[in-house]
């Protein structure tokens, strides 16, 4: 256990109380996702447990497993899937120094793409470029059945679908192009639903659900907040946003750099137009709902009566947006290196961001109705 834990507060159910949703929202990010691990421990012992959980990717894969679990199991079974696909040994030890660093990421990076993952994915052998068109594996280049095994193993999917926890997972459609969610409120979930908001092209084969095919969420969308954002209901709502790109950074300064940016930029999060649409519908229901108190009692309509009626049900959403913050010695194969220790760095980088967050304990304060949604960022507060 981290010993930055010890200085989480714990006292926080209080305040997360005042809302009707408790959310956390897990952008996809491959190897990174390690970061989203913990900030999930660092907020469970601060007593702020989500009651919807959603993810696209390797976000979707952290939350079955956080949503098909007991309290006292999400932990540790978090810990033994990142264990188990990070438990190959690049070199024995890493000598002190960027340069060395990023060597031995870039060899652990290259054992990913010729080895796989174990416990997430191997190889295909031969490779689907020498198989005939219409073969069946020659679509993508590893086979994931390891992952399927992984979460049978470590994800209690009768869990997820009893309904005590709201779980969610974005996927696109092969076919239509669509963004598609598969959620505990409308499908029966299981390991296949996870596999195809994670099933990235075309490295990972599209996954069959219903006679239709995805692929990963990320092609579309590599977040599901507007998905939170978009429901019918509007009630009050504190969102825990963990993403692993960041849509800010520096001037490539060489071809890895520019790939590395492409990367980051394409697979960042558009919090910002989303969290901004949605505040401009939040004034217009209010507006809404103003105008039609103007309406004398006796004329209003049933729509009109509705109207009043979901505005009172509504509430304020308060954002606090977590984004990974990548280290010098890290670039373009950073989300494809799976080490023990890059992963045991990303899990301690989510503490430590939960830690400086939930230390700003007015932010985790349930903000005035009228202001509609409230977005946190600790880093942008540092800039």
């Amino acid at each position: 256990m981290s010993t930055l834990l010890s200085e989480v507060p714990n006292d926080l159910s209080e305040i997360v109380s005042e809302y009707d949703r408790v959310a956390l929202v897990f952008q996809g990010g491959g190897a990174l996702g390690a970061y989203q691990a913990g900030v999930y421990e660092a907020l469970s012992k601060a007593g702020a447990e989500p009651n919807w959980i959603s993810g696209v990717s390797i976000g979707a894969i952290n939350s079955a497993l956080i949503a098909g679990n007991t309290p006292e199991n999400r932990v540790p079974r978090l810990r033994e899937f990142w264990e188990t696909v990070s438990g190959r040994k690049v070199w024995n030890f890493t000598p002190e120094g960027d340069a060395f660093r990023t060597m031995r990421n870039q060899m652990s990076a290259m054992a990913t793409i010729n080895l796989g993952q174990p416990g997430f994915f191997k190889p295909r052998v031969p490779n689907p470029w020498l198989l005939p068109t219409g073969a069946s594996n020659a679509t993508s280049l590893y086979d994931t059945a390891p992952l399927r095994e992984t979460l049978l193993k470590l994800v209690d999917f009768d869990l997820i679908n009893n309904g005590s926890k709201r779980f969610s997972v974005g996927a696109t459609n092969v076919r239509t192009g669509n963004f598609v969610y598969f959620d505990n409120t409308t499908h029966r979930i299981g390991p296949e639903h996870v596999m195809a908001s994670g099933a990235l092209p075309p490295a990972f084969p599209a996954i069959r659900i219903d006679g239709e095919y995805y692929w990963d969420g990320g092609v579309v969308s590599n977040t599901p907040l507007q998905w939170l954002l978009d429901q019918p209901d509007h009630p009050s709502a504190l969102v825990f946003q963990v993403d692993l790109f960041s849509s800010r950074g520096e001037l490539p300064r060489d071809m890895s750099g520019v790939i590395e940016r492409q990367k980051d930029i394409g697979y960042s999060s558009r919090t910002r137009y989303t969290t901004d649409l949605f505040r401009r519908v939040q004034l217009l229901r209010t507006m809404h709902a103003e105008a039609v108190l103007r309406i004398p009692e006796q004329l209003r309509t049933e729509e009109d009566l509705q109207t009043l009626q979901d505005y009172e049900k509504s509430g304020p959403v308060n954002i606090c947006h977590l984004i990974y913050q990548e280290k010098s010695y890290e670039r373009d194969f950073k989300d494809f290196e799976f080490s023990g220790t890059s992963m045991r760095d990303h899990w301690q980088s989510g503490i430590e961001d939960t830690l400086k967050t939930l230390r700003h304990r007015k932010w985790l304060t349930k903000p005035d109705k009228s202001e509609g949604v409230v977005v946190h960022d600790v880093h942008r507060l540092a800039d």
